[in-house]
């Protein structure tokens, strides 16, 4: 499907596209209204961070959350995808974090403005391994965990999600042409809450992948 080698997609992937409120669970929890489209924001490469180097806060905020995810990632082209062949574009999977700056959202929100300085700074995607398609055959149907420091924050299915996975691929390349390594991130069940300087996330896919992160500060 590939000529990279698209197991490492995080290091020549051109855009990182992302669903906000995506789970109505947690839409709600955030005091946002459930939406009835898809609400799409960016994180640039330079946002993804991969096991062993830690999520660094940035000097501007002082709320950074976790939202676990499930990340699809493409492996064929296109644009005005049909949700009926949306699947033959996806080479599989990674489970990854969304840290979003929410004291900055917050502000952002307030004055109607992007959300990049709260959602792409430097760190902001942090990634497990490349999951191939075929070890998650049913990708509507996966549950998806964080713990902090061994308390669980988040645990959910993605049979939650508002729009499914092949109705945001088509959607989204309606409107961005979807290229060959690109991640689109699907959306973050309810839980998410703050971290703080040295706290531990453990994050997972049962039997499946599982990865595991610091928290730094700039």
């Amino acid at each position: 499907m590939t000529s990279r080698n698209v197991s490492r997609f995080w290091e020549w992937g051109k855009k990182i596209i992302c669903v906000g409120r995506n789970y109505a669970d947690h839409a709600k929890e955030l005091n946002n209204a459930v939406p009835t489209e898809p609400v799409l924001f960016l994180k640039t490469p330079s946002s993804y961070l991969t096991e062993g180097s830690p999520i660094l806060i940035p000097k501007y905020s002082t709320s950074v959350h976790h939202e676990i995810e499930l990340g699809v990632v493409i492996g064929k082209g296109g644009t005005a995808i049909p949700q009926s062949s949306a699947m033959q574009h996806v080479a599989g999977y990674a489970l990854c974090l969304d840290m979003t700056a929410r004291d900055v959202q917050d502000d952002c929100k307030s004055k109607g403005l992007p959300w990049t300085l709260a959602k792409a700074f430097n760190t902001s995607c942090p990634v497990s391994e490349f999951i191939p398609k075929e070890r998650i055959p049913d990708p509507g149907n996966v549950k998806i965990w964080l713990k902090v420091n061994d308390q669980m924050r988040q645990n959910g299915c993605t049979s939650q999600m508002i729009f499914s996975i092949p109705f945001l691929i088509s959607y989204i390349s309606e409107i961005i042409t979807l290229e060959e390594g690109d991640l689109i991130l699907t959306g973050t069940p309810k839980g998410v809450s703050a971290v703080q300087v040295h706290d531990e996330l453990h994050a997972g896919i049962d039997d499946v992948v599982s990865m595991t992160f610091t928290v730094g500060r700039l």
